[in-house]
Formats: structure tokens, C-alpha cells, sequence
């Protein structure tokens, strides 16, 4: 009989992906027979006239799958169905028939389904079919991933069990900071347990899944490199020029792991930026080269300079998506999940024993 699983979260970019698909390869590797499914199609690119999901794609590669995509995701969730949904032009009878029957023909003969959620819980509610409903729809067990950071982080776990109810199987938390791993342990554990809510898991945060290298940032933005120092290092997040001298030397001072997002004409706040340590890069925009002094000074601390063409604004929008994608969309980060979930989870009670 297939035992199907969902893996949802409390939010977007929780390493859904990344989890589905590790857990899978992890089944395969114990000689179960996998298949996948993402119902609602919620991260879209364009892709040879056709609007697709980024996921199932990865999928396919991954877990070696014959399946078409439209039968990994028959519903395209994107603005123009979500302008129609409300119209009353999609029968939401007719989507969950969909999704019923393509779930039946991609998990026949296999030992485990997985069905990966959408970008939020919420997503899918005009149609009746969020990701709760369609645990219900297609009799799955849900697996819940939260980020934790702080213990009020347990209020969103505890509005998701809410509403996932009986099947929710567990929750894995996902890129716990050594800094937050005690309070989790000793505090939040025990209160979501006594909840009746199984912690399956805590895995920490890790470079690898945290961030891309500034390498990998300037080919996602298309950016010119001005600098001939290394770009391996790895960024995090984003800070954002748009202050004056002391204050944001005191901010970017705070910053770990960032790259600074500023116009091309800023001189004061790149020369301010060059002198703290946790920046990684500077990503100078429209189009405008930094000053010679800029160039020298960056060079010598080995602080790699890239300019691009597009507003700060839209720069900041695209290096944030670069970021999340670049914790899940590749082979090598499903295989270094895989390692986290050995260590760190219970798989076993996941996706069944070995």
C-alpha cells in the first residue's frame, strides 16, 4: 500500500523542496519505489512558451522521474488562474478531480508518494484546495517545516497544526542558528509535544543551504564584476545603502554574510561599506561605475564590486529570490539535506523503516 506524505510549511522558502526530495532519494536508496507530486505549480518561470514550476523540474532530475509535468503539477497557480478562479471561471470540483486522478496514475505501484505544499497554507483557499485540503483530498499523512529563530516562532506551528489537524505526522524545523538550538530544545520541544505536535527533527543551519556564493549572485543578476578578487565567498542577505556615514557603518557593522545593495553613485556609503567585515560584495546599481578610489580600496580588502543595470528597488527583489532558490534548487543541496536529515531527523518515521 503507498504511504503518502506531504511536506508543507509555516511559510515560504522553508526547504520544502529540498526535504521532499531528500527524503525521496533517501527511500529509493532503502529500495522503495518513489513517486512526487506538487499539486499547485506556485514558483513559476516561463519556459519554451509554457508557465512551469521550478520544483517538479528538480523533481524529475532528481528522483529520475518518466512522469509528464503537467502530471506532476496539474494546477498552475498562477495570477491569470487566480484572476479567473475569482471570476468563477475554474469549478473547484473539477481542479480536485484533476488532482485526484493524476495523483492516482503517478503513485500507482509505488511505496511512497510525496506531495510537496505551496508557498503558504493559505495558498489554494479559492478554489478549496490549500494544502490541508488536499491532504484530505488525497489521504496523506502532512509533514510540517518551520524556520525557528526565537520561541514566539510557535505561534505560526501551533495556527498550521490548527489547521492541518490529525494529519499532521510532525514538524521538522529547518536552518536552526547554533545560537537558538537551547531554547528550541529545552523549551519548545517539550511545550509542542505536550501539544500532541511530534518534533521530527531540528536541522541547523548550514552555509551550504543558507546563501550562494557572490559568483552565483552576479550570474543570477547578470552583473559585471569590476574587481579581480575572489567570489566564493557566501552570502546570506541584503543590506540596502540608503542611510548616511556613522549610522550605517554601525549598521553594516552588525551584518554577517550580506552583500550591499546600493546605487552606483553612492561613493560614501560603498567606501562606509568596505570597512565592515561581514560584507561580502557590493552590487551597485543602474548601471553607474564606482570611482576609481571605490575600485582600489575594494581590491585591496578582496571585496569583489559588481554593477548592474536595474533600479536598487528591483535588485533587491531578484537578489532575495536568487537567495531562497539557491537553498534548494540544485542536486548537490538536495544531497546535503540528505546528510542533515540522517543526522538531525527521524526519517524512519517520515517515509517508514527501512
Amino acid at each position: 500500500m503507498t504511504r503518502t506524505v506531504l511536506i508543507t510549511g509555516t511559510e515560504d522558502s522553508t526547504g520544502k523542496t529540498a526535504i521532499a526530495l531528500a527524503l525521496g532519494k533517501r527511500a529509493r536508496a532503502a529500495g522503495k519505489s518513489v513517486g512526487y507530486m506538487k499539486p499547485k505549480g506556485t514558483r513559476l518561470q516561463s519556459n519554451v512558451g509554457k508557465t512551469i514550476d521550478e520544483d517538479p523540474m528538480l523533481a524529475r532530475e532528481v528522483l529520475g522521474l518518466d512522469a509528464e509535468m503537467h502530471e506532476l503539477e496539474p494546477i498552475v497557480y498562477s495570477p491569470t488562474f487566480i484572476e479567473e478562479a475569482i471570476r468563477g471561471r475554474e469549478d473547484p470540483d473539477e481542479l480536485r478531480e484533476t488532482v485526484r486522478e493524476n495523483f492516482e496514475a503517478l503513485s500507482a505501484d509505488t511505496d511512497l508518494m510525496l506531495i510537496e505544499g505551496a508557498s503558504s497554507l493559505a495558498t489554494g483557499g479559492i478554489v478549496d484546495l490549500t494544502d490541508a485540503d488536499i491532504a484530505a483530498l488525497l489521504d496523506a499523512e502532512v509533514v510540517l517545516v518551520a524556520p525557528y529563530t526565537s520561541a514566539g516562532d510557535t505561534d505560526a506551528i501551533l495556527a498550521a497544526a490548527d489547521r492541518l489537524g490529525e494529519r499532521l505526522s510532525g514538524v521538522v524545523f529547518n536552518a536552526v542558528a547554533d545560537a537558538s538550538f537551547d531554547s528550541l530544545e529545552s523549551d519548545v520541544v517539550p511545550f509542542l509535544e505536550g501539544r500532541g505536535i511530534p518534533v521530527l527533527g531540528a536541522l541547523p543551519r548550514t552555509r551550504e543551504l543558507a546563501g550562494v556564493t557572490v559568483a552565483e549572485l552576479a550570474e543570477e543578476l547578470g552583473a559585471q564584476v569590476l574587481t579581480g578578487v575572489a567570489t566564493d565567498e557566501f552570502v546570506e542577505r541584503f543590506l540596502v545603502g540608503a542611510m548616511g556615514g556613522d549610522a550605517a557603518l554601525r549598521h553594516f557593522r552588525r551584518a554577517r554574510n550580506a552583500a550591499l545593495i546600493t546605487g552606483g553613485d553612492r561613493s560614501d556609503i560603498q567606501t562606509v561599506a568596505l570597512e565592515a567585515s561581514g560584507v561580502k560584495c557590493l552590487v551597485l546599481t543602474g548601471g553607474l561605475r564606482p570611482s576609481g578610489a571605490v575600485i582600489g580600496t575594494a581590491e585591496e580588502k578582496g571585496v569583489p564590486v559588481m554593477v548592474v543595470r536595474s533600479d536598487t528597488l528591483s535588485t533587491i527583489d531578484r537578489a532575495e529570490d536568487v537567495v531562497r532558490r539557491g537553498r534548494t534548487r540544485s542536486p548537490e543541496t538536495v544531497e546535503r539535506m540528505g546528510e542533515l536529515l540522517s543526522e538531525h531527523a527521524d526519517v524512519e518515521a517520515i517515509v517508514g523503516g527501512e
